[in-house]
């Protein structure tokens, strides 16, 4: 069974369903997930993880929340190389710049993206949360 964590900030709760979608689909298959914000999350915990995935909304000019979720995750970008890793989030403008970003941060440190990141404009659909299920199957590897 692997052992993953889904990581998520979330300001108006999009990221948030999102992120227990993406458990959701993790758990059914089979993995030991552990649900988690990003201020309840720090580094040393992806030491017994299998994989990781990680979800934060667009903010500002595209970009990572920067007071909880950024300082977490570039703490955690150093043990990011050989994990499984996926990416989700929500936005409400812009064109997915801030995920692009992100995911060259993820292979410039080693990580292994599992699937497609995934994104979507405001609150999640049917599509977006199925979206989110296969992801986390994917990391769940």
């Amino acid at each position: 069974m692997s052992k993953m964590a889904v990581v998520y900030w979330s300001g108006t709760g999009n990221t948030e369903t999102m992120a227990k979608a993406v458990a959701e689909g993790a758990r059914a298959a089979g993995a030991d997930v552990q649900l988690v914000t990003a201020a309840d999350f720090d580094a040393a915990q992806l030491d017994p993880l299998d994989g990781v995935a990680f979800g934060c909304p667009a903010m500002g000019c595209e970009q990572l929340e920067e007071n909880e979720f950024e300082p977490m995750f570039a703490a955690c970008a150093g043990k990011l190389g050989g994990k499984r890793v996926g990416l989700f989030g929500s936005y409400g403008w812009g064109n997915g710049e801030w995920m692009q970003e992100w995911e060259e941060t993820c292979r410039s440190s080693g990580a292994l993206l599992a699937a497609d990141s995934v994104i979507c404009n405001g609150t999640p659909d049917g599509d977006a949360l199925a979206a989110c299920q296969a992801l986390g199957v994917a990391v769940a590897g």
